[in-house]
């Protein structure tokens, strides 16, 4: 299964629609513009929140956690390194590697694929490609995604000033 995250390149807060590989709408993804933190809301079509994420403010690191449906299911903190960005995922057993400023990246669990991150070139805004292995893991997996571009935007914002 296939999702499609296109971000509006002039956005002063965080709201985007995720796709499906056919071109329909799938969720939708809502920031919080003033709130102490980051803080993303995802959304079914039927507007319920499927996931939440929040950004832990007095931490040394860079730390989230995730909720879906109302429970904590995974803690995300950015590791501590000189050269390559690197996360570790608490709570889901998941790994992550490859390309974090390409967003060319794969979560995997013990060795079998989770979702696959590419960013689509030659686009207007930004555009990225969750290829996900099971659609169990869908939301999750989304929401883990969200995660990892919400620490990275954060790191350009702040290089940038």
């Amino acid at each position: 299964m296939k999702l499609y995250i296109k971000q509006k390149v002039f956005s002063w807060n965080d709201k985007f629609t995720v796709y499906d590989e056919y071109g329909y709408d799938r969720y939708y993804v809502e920031g919080e513009f003033f709130s102490f933190g980051k803080k993303l809301h995802v959304y079914d079509l039927n507007g319920r929140e499927v996931a939440f994420i929040e950004q832990k403010v007095m931490s040394f690191l860079p730390r989230f956690f995730v909720y879906v449906n109302g429970a904590q299911v995974a803690e995300i903190v950015k590791q501590f390194t000189f050269f390559r960005p690197k996360y570790s995922i608490d709570g889901l057993g998941w790994n992550i590697e490859g390309s974090f400023w390409a967003h060319d990246y794969e979560i995997t669990q013990n060795g079998r694929p989770i979702v696959t991150i590419m960013k689509e070139w030659m686009t207007w805004g930004d555009c990225y490609e969750l290829n996900i292995a099971n659609p169990q893991d869908e939301i999750v997996a989304l929401a883990v995604v969200l995660t990892i571009d919400c620490v990275m935007a954060a790191q350009q914002a702040a290089a940038s000033t």
